[in-house]
């Protein structure tokens, strides 16, 4: 007796179209929650579940945060560590993955070794990270910086505060900002020299044609930092800013660089499928009275989002020396450092804007779980956990009980 078997073709792991070398494709992006056979209904809590932001979906509420991690060469160039820096924490699940502030100006980085996007050169260093990514069906932004008086500094795990002077590849002559003010009164960097108008308008431009460098290599987003006391935020607080031009002086005009940023890259970028993204210095935690407020943010989101934000990353801290402890500002002080302030954003503004928080949210997954399932924010931002774990975003799955993620590893 001749038993016949039906043969069929054998499953095959199809290779992503994104990359000329061999990745499998991914169907389902990692980090996206599907419910067991066995309970079909089951709901994911809320960090899984999918959020829209614009015209772009990310597959759940745990996003990276950008971090600078001062790796880039002499001509402010990605190189393969940054490949496998993002690339091993793309693979892992994360919704979205911001790559770090990358400078717009040559004269606008944080220290010289920041990534910059100021030519063609620095894009295409950055496009194998973009198409990796990709590859693994997963989204990125890049967040674009001029850091005004706070460049030219060394690497932080260097030196805190310290002028990058020309020996080492600093630009201390062309340090600028809105107004003559030093960072920190007799510190280590220097006193800026004050920009001109067409200064100012030139460096609008330079935020556009990056925005633009960015997306024609195919980033998903684009985040314009507006926060930890660089250029924009610069601008907008009294304490750096005491102009008496039309960007000086009044709320109206001090918020003006930062709106016409936005237009500008709004305008250069001409795509509606690519959301705006803006970090907020929602505060200069500062007892000087002339500092920014809650009170400003509040009037300034309205106005940014008017302008076509779409998500709201707020933070605080950072345009002067002398700011206190966001958790000594809380009025619940058992509260991780701006989940209060972007809990008052978020009741703000409703679902006109996404708003994501950051820090230490990984610390308790239950309690920023419950965050976004009351509607406090949408977005958790984590940045450092995912330096030490590049799989944070399956810790924190574990610890909620959702054991149905889809991965794309597993374990022999």
């Amino acid at each position: 007796m001749t038993i016949v078997r039906e043969v069929k073709p054998s499953d095959d792991a199809k290779p992503s179209n994104v990359v000329s070398y061999y990745t499998p494709e991914q169907p389902i992006p990692a980090g996206t929650f599907i419910p067991p056979e066995d309970n079909p209904n089951q709901q994911p809590p809320g960090l899984f579940k999918p959020i829209q932001i614009g015209n772009m979906t990310i597959q759940n509420r745990v996003g990276v945060s950008p971090m600078c991690i001062f790796s880039a060469d002499s001509q402010f160039e990605a190189t393969p560590f940054h490949l496998v820096h993002y690339g091993s924490i793309a693979v892992r699940g994360p919704g979205i993955v911001i790559v770090e502030s990358t400078a717009v100006s040559p004269e606008g980085g944080l220290s010289p070794h920041d990534l910059g996007l100021w030519n063609d050169n620095q894009a295409e260093k950055l496009r194998p990270i973009v198409d990796f990514i990709h590859s693994q069906s997963q989204k990125c932004a890049i967040q674009l910086c001029h850091a005004g008086r706070k460049a030219s500094g060394q690497p932080l795990f260097l030196h805190l505060e310290q002028l990058a002077d020309e020996s080492v590849g600093g630009w201390p002559e062309s340090v600028v900002g809105p107004s003559p003010i030093e960072f920190r009164p007799n510190g280590n960097l220097v006193r800026p020299r004050e920009l001109t108008t067409s200064e100012i308008k030139r460096i609008v431009q330079d935020f556009g044609k990056a925005a633009k460098r960015a997306v024609d290599i195919g980033f998903d987003a684009v985040e314009i930092h507006g926060a930890h006391g660089y250029l924009i935020n610069q601008f907008c607080s009294e304490l750096s800013n005491q102009r008496t031009d039309e960007y000086g002086g009044s709320f109206e005009n001090r918020i003006r660089f930062a709106l016409e940023v936005i237009d500008e890259v709004k305008k250069s970028i001409n795509n509606e499928s690519i959301p705006i993204f803006l970090s907020v210095c929602a505060s200069d935690n500062s007892l000087d009275k002339k500092g920014w407020v809650v009170e400003d943010t509040m009037k300034l989101v309205d106005h940014v989002i008017g302008h076509g934000v779409q998500l709201l990353d707020i933070s605080s801290g950072g345009n002067c020396y002398n700011s206190i402890s966001r958790s000594r500002l809380n009025d619940d002080h058992t509260l991780p450092p701006h989940v209060e302030i972007a809990r008052k954003v978020k009741r703000h503004v409703g679902n006109k804007a996404v708003v994501a928080c950051v820090g230490k949210l990984e610390r308790d997954p239950v309690f920023t779980n419950k965050c976004i399932e009351d509607g406090d924010f949408d977005l958790a931002l984590i940045g450092t956990p995912f330096l030490k774990n590049p799989g944070t975003v399956w810790n924190i799955a574990d610890q909620l009980g959702v054991r149905w993620m889809r991965y794309r590893f597993s374990l022999s």
